[in-house]
């Protein structure tokens, strides 16, 4: 057996016996990538938001969930809920930096734009809004929202999408 020194990235639908996992990536990736910007009991409130996962399941299952997979394992995922609100983007920090959320992304906005959609919104977290500014979105307002009876910064960001059938 050879080591890949390149695993295959891979992109595929959201199942509902993913949903473990995501949970996982879900936790993990508050844990280990957002102590820069929240507090622990901070991140133990987001993170909570994974503990059922029933109801996580039927969250993913709702909306239009993608997977990003290294040779075929799940490694991150991203929704959309609704034509333009992206409600989650999330990778393990094991492959945080190596393209795995910009493949999620570039899917999702190709996704959104194919079905019309004038733009795409997030609330990104502190910690996730240079991704999203890199990406064209621009500012739009800050929001304190509670998780668990903690209070959690965020900014609400925008962006304009081409029009269905021009270049962008």
């Amino acid at each position: 057996m050879m080591a890949v020194a390149h695993p295959k990235a891979g992109l595929r639908p959201f199942l509902p016996a993913d949903a473990p996992v995501l949970a996982e990536i879900f936790r993990a990736s508050i844990e280990e990538l957002t102590a820069d910007d929240y507090s622990e009991a901070q991140q133990q409130a987001w993170a909570a938001a994974a503990d059922d996962e029933d109801a996580f399941a039927e969250r993913l299952g709702r909306q239009l969930t993608l997977v990003g997979t290294l040779d075929g394992s799940p490694v991150g995922f991203i929704s959309l809920a609704g034509p333009e609100q992206i409600d989650m983007l999330y990778v393990h920090p094991a492959v945080a930096g190596q393209g795995i959320g910009t493949m999620l992304y570039d899917a999702a906005e190709k996704l959104a734009a194919s079905r019309g959609a004038p733009r795409l919104t997030v609330e990104a977290s502190d910690c996730a809004s240079a991704f999203f500014q890199h990406r064209g979105f621009v500012a739009q307002r800050r929001n304190t929202v509670s998780h668990g009876g903690e209070w959690l910064a965020n900014t609400s960001m925008e962006k304009k999408l081409a029009a269905k059938g021009t270049a962008s």
